[in-house]
């Protein structure tokens, strides 16, 4: 039994749950008071940890109900995205470890399957369950004896997603046994938009559709063969005329619904129902509210979807003060300030207004700013046709994100060189969010691509300016990446300046050792200098600026002028450092015996932790960027040192 303190709920039966398996023996009524007591325990363990609260007490029932028919680990659970799945983990043998969400060595915020044998399938971004969900039912179907039933959950956000079509489309042409439940709550992070969403909303309006198409069918039971067809024809009917889940039918989907996602009775039945019949693919179509039974999630526009620690009773967030802005409202203001003086300039964000910052853009331009769902394909092609069309889109996505929208990257806006200006947030390692989340790879897919003019920020002034190049640059594709959280405090200028493209600059002077970063960890290469030149090593401080173009004259004035010369980036290998080394190598500057060392992330995927540690992990703060310079120098930094 777990043991109680005075932030944890009293829950009598949740406390003789340890695995799924201890839910066969509940009645219903005792399911739903299982329930509340899950709910209960997700609420007060995220305001000790902070995480994804609102889409997790919103499928508290879904989850204990799948869990008392279904009979997981054999049968697959699949969560899309995985921020619902808290209570999932406290069903399946880790409530003892539910107060380490999203903390170092402890669970992660998302499903994983290193974690458990009840996460099937590790998640983190949006819309791939019923693809990994096809593919268990069709390793089932091909002999392999460990899975049983499949069951993807998928939000009304997620399920906006061309990837669900494709996979839904090819699960109707295969006929195979999936279940699919869509979780339709009207909030993904944002509000959802499009016509899917309008679509799924006529469908709740309509709900009794299917109670009345069940009724004519089995009026037509009883009628004569003769007057059967007529029937069906009637059936139909009533089909189009209220829509009804047409839609999903057409894909090859036996479609129930709606039902009220929140009530045990009516989950229990159907999903019994379809475990005892189900002979092809299902989708059932559950109406639920994210933040559920909590009422300061239920109240909050975003329904509680991201919470630092808070207040059990209130609801009040446990923020740390900050002592700068952050990076993503220095981009909004910066734009902002950008499209005051010119009207072509639009913004798109692909379901994240709020962390990408332009919700602010759309409350100052509600006109020119466009969130077009989860669909980052789309929001670069989109970007690319009003580019064509003579505006000048910024494309705000997280780094993470952006890879999947990459083909349209090359294809769409690359090969035509189309004037898209990509603000690349999250970029580098982001904390709690962990691997999935992490921003390590743009650097190497963006700079490879011919045409493209790649910036990093080293500080939020750097930003400022960063945006304001990208405006100015209206004949080819653009991209500045910053990172999350606040910034170094530095003095902001009142407007942005463009950058000379290709130029860095030099903030530090030395002779012995050179310094050269892109992006955001300029402060901590800063502090490694401090201490090189506190041991006699003289130590020059680049800011690259640009990886693409680079700057030649300076990046070979450092070779020239110095023993050892060290990149700094934050980012996986093939990125900046990479570029740095193939200048070099064509210039002939490695043959003269000139020690190059490139600091990039290893290669390794960084589980969750606090960021500080994370960039410890990597090996790039600091007294790493220290080390390293002495390695380079080898014997000589020793005799510096004692000289």
């Amino acid at each position: 039994m777990t043991e109680k303190s005075p932030d944890r709920p009293e829950t009598p039966l949740l406390d003789g749950v340890k695995y799924p398996a201890d839910l066969k023996r509940l009645s219903d009524s005792q399911l739903k008071r299982l329930a509340d007591e899950l709910r209960a325990e997700t609420v007060a363990a995220v305001s000790v940890t902070g995480g994804h609260l609102g889409a997790g007490l919103g499928v508290v029932e879904m989850t204990v109900a799948i869990h008392a028919v279904f009979d997981a680990p054999r049968d697959k659970l699949i969560w899309d995205v995985g921020h619902q799945c808290y209570p999932h983990k406290i069903l399946t043998g880790r409530r003892e470890r539910i107060r380490t969400l999203r903390m170092g060595d402890g669970l992660s915020g998302f499903t994983k399957r290193k974690e458990s044998d009840y996460d099937p399938f590790g998640a983190g971004h949006s819309s791939t369950s019923i693809s990994a969900g096809l593919g268990f039912a069709t390793a089932r179907d091909l002999g392999c004896d460990d899975v049983g039933d499949v069951i993807a959950v998928i939000g009304d956000g997620a399920i906006s997603a061309g990837m669900a079509y494709e996979a839904m489309n090819n699960a109707g042409g295969q006929r195979r046994r999936l279940i699919v439940i869509l979780n339709d709550n009207e909030m993904s992070i944002a509000p959802p938009v499009g016509a899917m969403s309008e679509y799924l909303t006529r469908l709740w309006s309509l709900g009794a559709v299917q109670e009345l198409r069940a009724a004519t069918k089995k009026v037509g039971e009883f009628l004569p063969p003769p007057l059967r067809d007529g029937a069906k024809r009637a059936r139909e009917l009533v089909k189009g005329a209220t829509i009804g889940g047409t839609l999903f039918e057409e894909l090859g989907f036996r479609y129930l619904g709606p039902i009220d996602g929140h009530d045990m009775g009516q989950l229990l039945a159907v999903l019994r129902m379809v475990k005892a019949s189900a002979d092809g693919p299902v989708l059932i179509h559950a109406i639920t509210k994210k933040g559920k039974g909590y009422a300061p999630a239920e109240d909050a526009p975003d329904k509680g979807h991201a919470r630092a620690k808070f207040d059990l009773v209130t609801g009040a967030q446990k923020k740390s003060p900050t002592n700068a802005p952050s990076y993503t409202k220095v981009f909004a203001d910066s734009l902002i300030r950008e499209a005051q003086d010119d009207e072509k300039i639009v913004a798109v964000t692909a379901a994240m207004p709020e962390g990408t910052g332009l919700n602010f853009f759309a409350d100052r331009f509600p006109k020119r700013c466009f969130d077009v769902g989860i669909a980052e394909q789309h929001a670069v092609t989109f970007c690319a046709g009003m580019a064509a069309g003579g505006l000048k889109p910024f494309c705000a996505i997280y780094s993470t994100f952006l890879q999947r929208g990459y083909d349209q990257v090359v294809h769409d806006v690359a090969i035509q060189r189309l004037p898209v200006r990509f603000a690349i947030d999250r970029a580098g390692l982001v904390g709690a969010d962990g691997a999935t989340h992490a921003g390590s790879y743009d650097v190497g897919y963006l700079a490879n691509l011919p045409g493209f003019v790649v910036m990093a920020a080293g500080d939020e002034a750097e930003l400022v300016h960063m945006v304001a190049t990208a405006a100015a640059l209206d004949d080819r594709p653009s991209a500045f990446r910053f990172p999350r959280g606040e910034g170094m405090g530095v003095e902001m200028p009142e407007r942005g300046v463009p950058l000379e493209i290709g130029r860095g600059r030099v903030l530090r002077e030395g002779s012995k050792i050179a310094l050269l970063s892109f992006g955001a960890r300029l402060q901590e290469t800063l502090k490694a200098a401090d201490e090189l030149d506190a041991r006699g090593l003289s130590t020059t401080v680049a800011d690259a600026r640009f990886a693409k173009p680079l700057d030649r004259d300076l990046i070979l004035r450092l070779a020239r002028e110095h023993e050892a010369l060290i990149t700094i980036e934050e980012g996986a290998v093939g990125g900046f450092g990479s570029h740095v080394l193939q200048l070099l190598a064509m210039e002939g500057m490695l043959d003269a015996g000139l020690r190059v060392r490139p600091m990039v992330f290893p290669d390794i995927f960084i589980d969750q932790d606090s960021p500080a540690t994370m960039y410890e992990v990597a090996a790039m703060n600091a007294p790493q960027i220290v080390a390293m310079a002495l390695s380079a120098l080898g014997a000589e930094a020793e005799r510096a040192a004692r000289a």
